[in-house]
């Protein structure tokens, strides 16, 4: 049936305009045009071409003999159209009886990535039901009405740390919230618990009821072997946009930044150059395998918006500190129990050092005989303590304070050395727990 249909075609040609001469076509048949008739000269089929034109069949087979009668052209083209039309699509379907719908004449090329492109889609397509959308909501009382409304204060990212439903995002993310909601990658909402939060660190945990095939955590890796220059990838739901993938690379490593919330630096911080916008914070930063190596917390911009400086929390900080949320509710971290002087204040002074402000006699700093700064009865200012030293490591300023501090824990007895007055002092300190906080 294909051969009869391809025998068919190669009987039949329209041609125009048409060329000046005769010509020969690839399957050995001529074209001659005249003005105002059209004759076909066929070496092969000419019974086939006989009984379409429906015209009595000629004894003789010669070539030279012409096939069809001088018809007017405008009465034989729109038949020829017609035939040719009916026979390629003849032709077509019985050429491939395997063939049952209209699909198999659409030749879709398939999308070829590069094999980087295929790693970022795959660590894109398998982290992303890790990562949540956190609602801050905070209640309002209507002017008017008086009616008391939940309205959404700000949003923020997280994710699912362990199958017990706990959710790891930023402390600044929730600050201030009287409910909260997290938004799973189904769209799936549930109510969440505060489990603990370390202001100074900038971490809180969560907590959600969902089913546990509804959780999958996120892969947890190492923070302390990073490289700068090595790949980097952002999940997060920027401006309210959820699930949306950056990336960037390590620009730089052991940044230090403060906390919004207390002042309080953090130390050994990753920079990185991938987008990193409002909405992001608390959200993942993964490496190239897809495990994660820190947390989005802050951004370095004029204008609010992404600008090429972002940074995040090494994991390594992160996991210590979740890990005593999730047990204990808080994170218990050594003090000294005082207030001290902005570090500008100091600088004016031309002295180098932590001002002491106040130290409450029921803190460590109190008991071991710390003195604060007071005004004498003309009310003329007395300063108090300037600490220069602990443990021998020199204190310039208040983040070196810190710092140290951070290397320590709870009950460890520390040397304090303090410029009072005129003269250098040494004082025992033995270091307390911070107060719990609500």
């Amino acid at each position: 049936m294909a051969t009869t249909s391809s025998l068919l075609l190669s009987t039949l040609f329209l041609h125009s305009p048409p060329p000046p001469s005769s010509s020969r076509f690839s399957n050995g048949s001529f074209f001659n045009p005249s003005p105002r008739s059209l004759s076909l000269y066929p070496v092969r089929s000419k019974r086939c071409l006989r009984i379409l034109s429906k015209l009595p069949l000629d004894d003789t087979d010669n070539d030279d003999s012409p096939l069809l009668p001088r018809l007017s052209a405008a009465a034989v083209k729109p038949f020829l159209l017609l035939c040719t039309s009916v026979a390629l699509s003849f032709s077509l379907f019985a050429a491939s009886p395997a063939v049952e719908s209209a699909a198999a004449f659409v030749v879709t090329t398939p999308r070829k990535l590069q094999t980087d492109e295929l790693a970022t889609v795959r660590l894109f397509q398998e982290n992303t039901p890790s990562v949540v959308y956190i609602t801050n909501l905070a209640v309002r009382q209507d002017a008017f009405t008086l009616d008391v409304l939940e309205v959404p204060q700000g949003s923020g990212s997280g994710f699912v740390w362990d199958k017990q439903g706990h959710i790891v995002t930023n402390y600044h993310v929730i600050r201030g919230a009287s409910d909260l909601r997290v938004t799973l990658a189904d769209q799936s909402t549930y109510d969440a618990k505060v489990v603990g939060f370390d202001q100074d660190k900038d971490v809180a945990v969560l907590r959600i009821d969902a089913p546990k095939d509804k959780l999958r955590p996120i892969p947890v890796g190492v923070s302390a072997d990073l490289l700068v220059g090595q790949k980097v990838f952002a999940i997060g739901n920027p401006f309210g946009l959820d699930h949306t993938l950056t990336t960037g690379v390590i620009s730089g490593l052991r940044r230090e930044i403060s906390s919004a919330a207390t002042g309080r630096p953090i130390q050994d911080v990753i920079q990185t150059d991938a987008a990193i916008n409002p909405g992001n914070s608390g959200g993942p930063l993964l490496d190239s395998s897809g495990t994660l190596i820190g947390i989005n917390t802050a951004i370095y911009s004029p204008s609010g918006a992404s600008s090429g400086v972002g940074f995040s929390i090494p994991v390594d900080t992160v996991g210590g500190i979740v890990d005593q949320l999730v047990r204990f509710g808080k994170v218990t971290r050594p003090i000294l129990g005082i207030k001290f002087a902005p570090d500008q204040s100091v600088e004016q002074l031309g002295v180098s050092g932590v001002l002491v402000l106040d130290a409450p006699p029921t803190g460590p700093a109190g008991k071991a005989g710390l003195q604060s700064t007071k005004r004498d009865g003309y009310g003329r200012l007395i300063l108090g303590d300037i600490i220069t030293s602990v443990n021998g490591t020199k204190v310039t300023n208040g983040s070196d304070l810190y710092r140290i501090l951070d290397q320590c824990k709870v009950g460890d007895e520390v040397t304090v050395e303090v410029l009072r007055g005129d003269h250098k002092e040494k004082i025992s300190v033995t270091l307390e727990p911070k107060p719990d906080e609500t």
